[in-house]
């Protein structure tokens, strides 16, 4: 019998495979995601609870608000946990990685127990969701478009040192025509980076798929956005926010 195939089923077999590839990239690029969702809401949830049961105990407005080391290491540490996941994460292992996750999550909540002293809860929760609200349509641009985002990437990171020279400086003017810049800038800062940083998550599974890199990946990938939900979340606030 001669060796001969027909070249329409060898084509219709190449279409078969790429299609199945391409499902199988699409299948693990959604369970990806979703894992990075999921670790950023979870931190966000414990942020929030620890914030809620931190505020509510005798010793929080003490301090927070009194005199002391203890309210700068409590303000400073989310920062200690930010450079040790981000300049060491090669080093970590994925366990470590997620314990530094939740670690920098539970220190935040305890940092951010002081908008309750600040502000009503009422405008609290409605600030919240309208971080949420804004936060989802960001993340869903920055999922879906076709634009390449990353020419943005280098002008919002150096708003974003910009934003903090602007903060110090506040910080011995105490004016609050500039805070009011400050925040208005800052949630156009972090809003843009929540679809940069979207789509620049979702163009990483590609090179982090099936190794031992992608367990750490959704780790940072999650911390990236739980960093411009919270900061977009805390510069409204202060707009939205009604003081006590």
């Amino acid at each position: 019998m001669a060796n001969w195939s027909d070249p329409r089923s060898n084509a219709a077999m190449r279409a078969t495979s790429v299609g199945a590839g391409a499902a199988a990239y699409d299948a693990g690029l959604r369970s990806y995601m979703l894992s990075v969702y999921n670790y950023m809401a979870s931190g966000v949830l414990l942020t929030g609870i620890v914030a809620l049961l931190f505020a509510r105990s005798e010793a929080a407005q003490a301090i927070l608000f009194g005199p002391g080391a203890l309210k700068y290491v409590i303000m400073l540490a989310p920062l200690g946990f930010v450079m040790v996941l981000s300049f060491g994460i090669e080093r970590l292992s994925t366990t470590a990685a997620q314990a530094l996750f939740w670690g920098f999550a539970t220190v935040m909540g305890l940092s951010m127990a002081s908008i309750f002293f600040v502000y009503t809860g009422t405008s609290i929760a409605q600030t919240f969701f309208a971080t949420a609200a804004a936060f989802a349509g960001l993340s869903l641009y920055g999922y879906t478009t076709k634009r390449d985002l990353s020419a943005f990437g280098t002008f919002l990171v150096m708003g974003v040192i910009g934003l903090l020279v602007a903060m110090l400086i506040n910080m011995f003017l105490q004016s609050s025509a500039l805070s009011l810049v400050i925040s208005f800038v800052g949630v156009l800062l972090f809003a843009g980076l929540t679809a940069y940083d979207t789509q620049r998550i979702k163009s990483i599974y590609f090179h982090v798929a099936g190794t031992d890199m992608m367990g750490k990946s959704i780790i940072m990938g999650a911390l990236s956005l739980y960093l411009d939900f919270v900061n977009m979340f805390t510069f409204l606030l202060q707009f939205m926010g009604d003081r006590r």
